[in-house]
């Protein structure tokens, strides 16, 4: 660039001023920053001390074997089992009315209750033949009817146990058992000897609580 005057000279001077100005206040700025980074790289390394490398340890880590899983399922089987088991030894004569067809009330139950049962107030839903039956076959038999008969909504059932007439001295062994079973039955409100047209003394009409 050639000057043409004394004035173009003197702006070309001033022009060449300010852009070397602005180059050292560039270069001061970059001079600040890396001073103050090394300043601080310095400060950690004055920190942390001298740093070493763990020296191996050869131990493999094993990530642990989950739990095995709880059987929650058969945990409320075999507690449901147990809440409903009963018992043989149980006996229920004393708990029984005696009177022209031997019933039993829970405790609270009104004797209406009964007196309606033996009438038929209720119709009978569902029943259960358990004569012939082992012991140990009917017991069972009779807590998984009177589960599902409870579980279906169904109140009035009848179960037949049979007269004892096939025993040996002709005794209603399996009589005295189902009134044991079903007095300790919490699902069972009350229960009377059915009928004459009913099966009479071989079988009951049960009341069962609403579910």
């Amino acid at each position: 660039m050639k000057a043409k005057s004394l004035q173009d000279l003197a702006a070309m001077r001033t022009h060449l001023a300010e852009r070397e100005r602005a180059e050292r206040e560039l270069a001061a700025a970059r001079a600040e920053a890396r001073r103050k980074a090394d300043a601080e790289r310095d400060l950690f390394q004055r920190a942390a001390g001298v740093v070493k490398q763990l020296p191996h340890h050869g131990r493999v880590h094993h990530v642990p074997e989950p739990p095995a899983p709880i059987p929650a399922q058969r945990q409320l089987d075999d507690q449901r089992v147990l809440h409903e088991s009963i018992s043989d030894e149980f006996d229920a004569s004393t708990l029984l009315e005696v009177d022209d067809a031997m019933s039993f009330r829970r405790p609270g139950i009104g004797i209406d209750v009964a007196r309606k049962l033996r009438r038929g107030h209720w119709s009978i839903q569902a029943e259960i033949d358990l004569h012939g039956l082992r012991r140990e076959d009917a017991r069972e038999a009779l807590s998984a009817f009177l589960r599902d008969a409870v579980t279906r909504g169904v109140r009035c059932v009848r179960v037949v146990h049979g007269k004892g007439l096939g025993s040996p001295g002709k005794t209603p062994v399996l009589k005295g058992k189902v009134h044991g079973w079903l007095v300790q039955k919490n699902e069972v409100l009350a229960f009377v000897q059915a009928r004459a047209d009913e099966g009479g003394a071989g079988a009951v009409v049960v009341l069962l609580k609403p579910a």
